[in-house]
């Protein structure tokens, strides 16, 4: 039989699953780089601020982790390249990383692959049909990426090589992410593995383009190849033959270890667990812990590590902007601050937040992916109580957040303190002004809650929630939307520290809403029918 038969119609299932978020992730980030095109002028308007930014940051090793090099910020282009090639890139990398996983491993997680494969469908087709689709969102990306910025009247071939990078980052992530589904076994730990590669991958381009004596280093990352094809900047399309070579590598490899393994087996096969538990595993608590842990320590190693890497940037943040007014005028809006290095410290943090709640909303909806995979309806068969079970994991998503926020604050005030003086003192703010957004964040996760407790079916609404939260409060100001629009975010009330005087009131209604959404979901989920 052929290995790919089937191939169309599972390729139809996965477009069709994928039908809404897939065109989102497409979107949105083909569209940033244009809108930031077209703001260069305004935010650079001569060309002394265009050299100003082109010296601080060339000069600046945090911005090249961040960044990657700046190889020319004085065209609309080059600065567009460099702002956001690495990030979207990375973006781009998770969605083909989650996608993939998607219609491979996770099929095979809930025995819909057996069933397939006990039909007319060739070995090869679901990972086939995976690939297909994962390509054809990262072409989509980089075409739609390609027009746009031509739309804005960038040169032509900038604009292919920047379409270009993104595509074959995506290509190339969506192979690494096929291996990853043969390895392992669960599609959690798939993603998981995935993700780790492109973190390390990720860091190794960073380390390299901020240490000039071991600048080699980004040519042992593919993310690092994507930047060195330099759109805008010279245009080097031999670099891209090192990522079509490297994405068929990967993709083969795929195919090669598929045939070793049996469907819903791995390569690299668990062990088995113990007869008995041990005693410490005998509660509701000790499983949440075990279903959580190795989450929250992504999670926390995550922001420890962009934690101290946003604050050594801070004292160097007026190098990043240069002497550009309109640039230092967004930061003070953003972070309520006329001192730039303070609205950029008050930036970060409400940043940090935003981001630990999608943790919290995440930690929250693992109640609904135990209650859908059936996990749920054995415990509450025992003496375990509903409440209990939930407050097991509640503890991780409501906890768990102010964890994250203070490892962040912590590691960016000591590295912002190194840098100027006065670790303690600096430490001590920062991490204040971080662990402030903590109310806004339980207000998210109590949301989340709400709608996991009254309507289960509808519960990724949670994650609705928490980007709407994150894009007003992130990208509201820069837009000046009215007061109105921007307060339906909880980190609007948030005060802007480490420069505004910290007022009690409004993390008090903060945290009183967020108890009554608690109370609330807690009650709706008591009293309604499991699954």
């Amino acid at each position: 039989m052929n290995r790919l038969v089937g191939t169309r119609h599972l390729v139809r299932l996965a477009l069709r699953r994928d039908r809404v978020v897939l065109p989102i992730w497409v979107v949105v980030i083909a569209l940033i780089p244009a809108a930031t095109a077209r703001l260069y002028e305004q935010f650079y308007p001569d060309e002394a601020s265009r050299l100003s930014l082109q010296a601080g940051s060339a000069a600046n090793p945090s911005t090249n982790l961040i960044y990657g090099p700046a190889f020319d910020l004085t065209t609309a282009g080059g600065y567009t390249a460099w702002k956001y090639l690495t990030f979207l890139g990375l973006f781009l990398a998770l969605a083909c990383i989650f996608t993939v996983t998607r219609h491979t491993r996770q099929e095979e997680d809930t025995g819909r692959q057996e069933l397939l494969s006990s039909t007319v469908t060739g070995r090869y087709a679901a990972l086939t049909a995976a690939l297909l689709v994962s390509g054809l969102a990262s072409v989509a990306t980089g075409l739609l990426a390609t027009v746009s910025l031509l739309v804005v009247g960038l040169p032509g071939a900038g604009s292919v090589g920047f379409g270009l990078s993104l595509a074959l980052t995506g290509l190339f992530f969506s192979g690494v992410a096929a291996i990853a589904g043969q390895l392992v076994e669960y599609s959690r730990t798939a993603n998981g593995l995935a993700c780790a590669v492109l973190g390390v991958l990720f860091m190794v381009r960073g380390v390299g383009d901020s240490a000039k004596d071991i600048s080699w280093l980004s040519w042992v990352s593919p993310l690092g190849w994507a930047v060195q094809i330099r759109p805008f900047a010279g245009d080097h399309w031999w670099v891209a033959a090192l990522l079509l070579v490297a994405t068929a590598v990967v993709s083969g490899t795929a195919y090669w270890l598929l045939p070793k393994r049996d469907v819903g087996m791995a390569i690299l096969r668990s062990r088995p667990g113990p007869a008995g538990a041990a005693p410490s595993l005998r509660s509701p608590f000790a499983l949440a812990w075990r279903l959580h842990r190795g989450m929250l320590t992504g999670w926390f190693a995550g922001f420890a590590l962009c934690g101290a890497v946003f604050g050594s940037l801070a004292a160097g943040i007026g190098d990043v902007v240069g002497n550009s007014a309109q640039v230092q005028q967004m930061f003070e809006r953003l972070g309520g601050a006329s001192k730039l290095v303070d609205a950029y410290l008050a930036a970060i943090a409400g940043i940090a937040g935003m981001i630990a709640a999608l943790y919290a909303v995440q930690a929250t909806l693992r109640m609904r992916s135990e209650e859908v995979a059936v996990r749920l309806e054995p415990l509450l068969a025992t003496k375990v109580r509903r409440l209990q079970w939930a407050a097991s994991h509640l503890v991780f998503a409501w906890l768990g957040s102010a964890l994250l926020l203070g490892v962040f604050g912590a590691a960016a005030g000591l590295l912002h303190g190194l840098r100027v003086g006065g670790v303690a003192h600096e430490t001590w703010t920062v991490f204040g002004a971080t662990l402030a957004q903590l109310p806004a964040v339980w207000v998210v996760a109590g949301i989340a809650l709400l709608v996991f407790g009254f309507a289960p079916k509808a519960a990724t609404a949670g994650w609705s929630a928490a980007s709407l939260s994150l894009a007003l409060a992130l990208y509201g100001p820069v837009l000046n939307l009215p007061q109105a629009v921007l307060d339906i975010s909880p980190f609007t009330h948030i005060p802007k520290l480490p420069s505004a005087t910290l007022t009690v009131t409004p993390l008090l209604w903060l945290a009183g809403i967020a108890l009554v959404a608690l109370a609330a979901g807690l009650t709706g989920f008591r009293r309604r029918d499991i699954g």
